[in-house]
């Protein structure tokens, strides 16, 4: 693997992925990509340094940047790279009021989970959910039925070797308060709602 620099660090870990992004979308280059502005060893609020976005088609597919180690190797842990997770979720395009508004609405999100791991060390696997009783949507209007999510195993971006260990993708899918509630207390497994749902695309 070519080695990049970035300001004399080197980005082993980024490239890796970046790389098994492209496997998947070969034309997309230079996807869309929100980043941190203040970085989360550097006292800002955000752990995740960006998170990138392809065109899917009927959808935008986010991939995030920061559960992994993306630069220099600093854990001890040598088979795994970091948390040994990045998420991704897709986002079925519709005609929103502000689309650009709700991209940055799940990038947000997106950094909300990360948050829960940086600072409890909570790891997510597939076949779990992400529920935490609010009931308001997830949308920029708050009007959406989507209120949490479950995990899933990637069915694109494979689990990769890079120089800082193994990364995996964890892909999650919106899902109701009433979807969460059939797993939470009436014994519903995640994999029986997402054969239900039937897609990982979150509408």
């Amino acid at each position: 693997m070519e080695q990049r620099e970035n300001g004399g660090v080197q980005t082993f870990g980024w490239d890796a992925i970046t790389k098994e992004c492209e496997r998947v979308y070969p034309d997309q280059k230079n996807p869309k990509h929100y980043g941190t502005l203040i970085k989360w060893c550097l006292g800002g609020e955000d752990p995740l340094d960006g998170v990138s976005i392809y065109d899917g088609g009927e959808y935008w597919h986010f991939v995030t940047f920061g559960l992994t180690e993306l630069y220099e190797k600093e854990s001890d842990e040598k088979e795994i790279s970091g948390y040994g997770m990045e998420f991704k979720f897709k986002l079925k395009k519709d005609a929103y009021a502000d689309e650009e508004a709700e991209v940055l609405c799940i990038c947000s999100i997106l950094q909300q989970i990360a948050r829960i791991t940086f600072t409890s060390g909570e790891l997510f696997q597939a076949y779990e959910y992400i529920y935490t009783g609010q009931k308001q949507g997830i949308d920029v209007q708050r009007q959406s039925n989507i209120t949490g999510f479950i995990t899933i195993p990637d069915k694109e971006l494979r689990t990769i070797e890079t120089p800082n260990g193994t990364v995996s993708f964890v892909a999650l899918i919106g899902v109701t308060d009433s979807e969460l509630l059939a797993v939470h207390e009436q014994g519903v497994t995640v994999e029986e709602l997402y054969q239900k749902l039937g897609s990982d695309v979150t509408d």
